[in-house]
């Protein structure tokens, strides 16, 4: 007669259900865990107050056309020495990072109005590579601009008195910073972009995340 198969008490099949459920259990907490460590501490700053202000081809935008996307802000102006050319490769480095089905928005503004007009911002862009479908630079009046920048942005910006100037385009000292707006036309991150201590790459990938984690937000 052929050999029946052992059966296999029903202690051991009890025995390795709890034991394949304990090792799911404790993959599933260690995959939380990940993720939470993953995720940047995003608390609700301020509230973004409605806007009009001109992009690089002389369009309108206002708030109602960044509400329901994540969008990251910069201030700068075109004939900027200092700082703004890195900002502006910094600010194409995220760009290039966007996933293709990202609906995440860049937004530069500029605060030198009266120098930096449409026309000079669509140049600007042209130079820095900036898909302006994601991309956007503002402009408008001094008031307009200083509404978002600084009121509801924390975007600072101030004139260099003329005595005061290092050279002939040291005109405005201003912040330095990136800021990251969610889909409730709330500021939620704010990124030091340069100075002492700032290692960019560390910076862009706490960008990267917090804005993944903003758009998976309701």
């Amino acid at each position: 007669m052929p050999n029946r198969p052992t059966a296999i008490p029903r202690s051991l099949w009890l025995g390795s259900s709890l034991l394949f459920g304990l090792l799911g259990l404790c993959y599933l907490l260690a995959f939380v865990e990940a993720q939470k460590a993953r995720q940047v501490n995003l608390p609700v700053l301020n509230a973004i107050a409605d806007f009009t202000l001109t992009n690089q081809v002389g369009g309108v935008v206002t708030l109602a056309e960044l509400t329901n996307r994540v969008w990251i802000a910069d201030i700068i102006f075109t004939r900027c020495p200092g700082p703004c050319p890195r900002m502006s490769r910094q600010m194409k480095s995220l760009q290039d990072l966007l996933p293709a089905t990202s609906n995440a928005r860049l937004v530069t503004l500029t605060t030198d109005p009266e120098f930096d007009t449409p026309p000079v911002l669509a140049r600007y862009a042209l130079h820095n590579e900036a898909d302006t479908n994601r991309w956007l630079f503002l402009t408008g009046t001094k008031q307009q601009i200083a509404g978002l920048a600084a009121d509801s942005l924390k975007l600072g910006s101030q004139a260099v008195k003329a005595a005061d100037r290092q050279g002939e385009f040291d005109l405005f000292i201003h912040t330095t910073i990136f800021v990251m707006v969610d889909k409730h036309a709330r500021l939620r991150g704010i990124f030091e972009t340069g100075g002492d201590g700032v290692d960019w790459p560390s910076v862009q990938m706490r960008i990267k995340t917090a804005l993944a984690q903003l758009e998976h937000e309701p």
